[in-house]
């Protein structure tokens, strides 16, 4: 019988919570900490020990056990680790934490730096594929750490994803991978969006565009994913718009450092922004459809 080590969850959202539900498919050992009560009742129906702080979350976990932050962005990532109930006031050498968020390469260096003085691994994780896929464990995981640290939980990784890629050795390049993944995915979305609304003003069906874009030259995953759903009225937020624009705007920012500048990024970043200032931004991503055809937003309960 397979040893799991103990897992602590920060953060237990859309993705968060997938992952939870699928570490205790496993039987595995899992201790949450998020603050919606919602997402705590879902977690204490799958059997996972539920906490009211991060540190109290990872207080109780074995040596070799595992942290795995799962909150949105990088503020969220400070909070939780240094924060005034920060869970790495209780961090031992052996332990192992995994950067989920999509963040600045910059910034998972220094995490991964601050914990390495602690004796703590670090793992850039950014992951790929919606709550769905990390609930099947075939969503796609972008790992970059030292190989030691890679093998140490190899299994565990292969419970939460298929695939699983060992982009590097150097923490920072997961996020550097994730955020060159996403900007492709922005300007793919956005897009397939934009052709949709033509084919709308053309007097074509768009659930027969969308039959023939699927079979065709101009298929792509995330298009058929959130344009599927947004033709059905369903823009309930798997994805937030406002996720896509933190990540284009993440991956503009790498590639003014580095000293690119291509013809479609800072166009689709745009779009995001657009759509957010529109009033989107409590709503899903493929939410840009219903901005390009100029609806205006549902009013908020």
């Amino acid at each position: 019988m397979m040893a799991w080590p103990d897992v602590a969850v920060l953060g237990a959202g859309n993705m968060g919570g997938a992952l939870v539900a699928r570490l205790r498919e496993h039987a595995i050992s899992v201790s949450v900490c998020d603050p919606d009560r919602q997402r705590q009742a879902e977690a204490l129906a799958v059997g996972a020990q539920v906490l009211n702080t991060p540190r109290a979350a990872v207080q109780n976990l074995g040596i070799d056990g595992v942290v795995l932050i799962v909150v949105v962005n990088d503020t969220q990532c400070e909070d939780v680790l240094w924060g005034e109930h920060g869970a790495a006031a209780v961090l031992q050498v052996g332990h192992t934490v995994v950067l989920c968020p999509t963040m600045a390469p910059e910034v998972v260096e220094d995490i991964a730096e601050r914990l390495a003085t602690m004796g703590v691994a670090c793992v850039d994780a950014p992951m790929s594929g919606g709550p769905l896929r990390a609930r099947a464990g075939t969503m796609s995981w972008m790992l970059a750490a030292p190989a030691t640290v890679f093998a140490r939980h190899k299994a565990l990784w292969d419970v939460l994803a298929n695939p699983v890629f060992h982009v590097s050795e150097r923490c920072g390049d997961g996020s550097r991978t994730k955020l060159v993944n996403n900007l492709l995915a922005g300007i793919n979305l956005v897009g397939t969006a934009e052709v949709l609304v033509l084919a709308e003003r053309m007097g074509l069906n768009l659930h027969t565009t969308m039959d023939v874009i699927e079979r065709s030259s101009g298929q792509s995953w995330i298009g058929s994913d959130r344009m599927r759903r947004a033709l059905r009225g369903d823009l309930a937020p798997l994805a937030h718009v406002t996720l896509l624009e933190k990540d284009t705007g993440l991956a503009m920012a790498e590639a003014q450092r580095v000293g690119f500048e291509g013809p479609l990024a800072a166009s689709a970043t745009a779009v995001f922004a657009q759509t957010r200032q529109a009033g989107w931004a409590d709503h899903d991503d493929g939410s840009v459809l219903a901005y390009l055809r100029g609806d205006a937003p549902p009013a908020k309960p």
